[in-house]
């Protein structure tokens, strides 16, 4: 299954994220849930010592921040790269 933080669904409500970015990285997660394999797209784990294992999918100006637990996908954060870091780190 695929989970987004509802702070993403409010994004998109307030037009704060392309419709295409959101398409391209929800078939991307789709793909991802459906074939496991980490290797498909340019995903990198972060470093840090963090409680789990967080990892950021990159698709042009655009990342999202993301974990897996229990072979779900949990996205918390999607949008620029000059912004999705700062956000990251309030989330965690």
């Amino acid at each position: 299954m695929i989970y987004y933080e509802s702070s993403i669904f409010n994004k998109i409500l307030k037009n704060k994220l392309p419709k295409n970015v959101i398409k391209h990285f929800n078939n991307a997660f789709i793909a991802l849930d459906r074939t496991k394999d980490l290797k498909l797209f340019e995903i990198k784990q972060l470093s840090g010592d963090f409680k789990r294992s967080y990892f950021r999918l990159r698709k042009g100006k655009y990342r999202a921040i993301f974990f897996i637990e229990n072979n779900d996908f949990y996205i918390i954060e999607i949008g620029k790269r000059e912004e999705v870091y700062d956000i990251w780190e309030l989330h965690r």
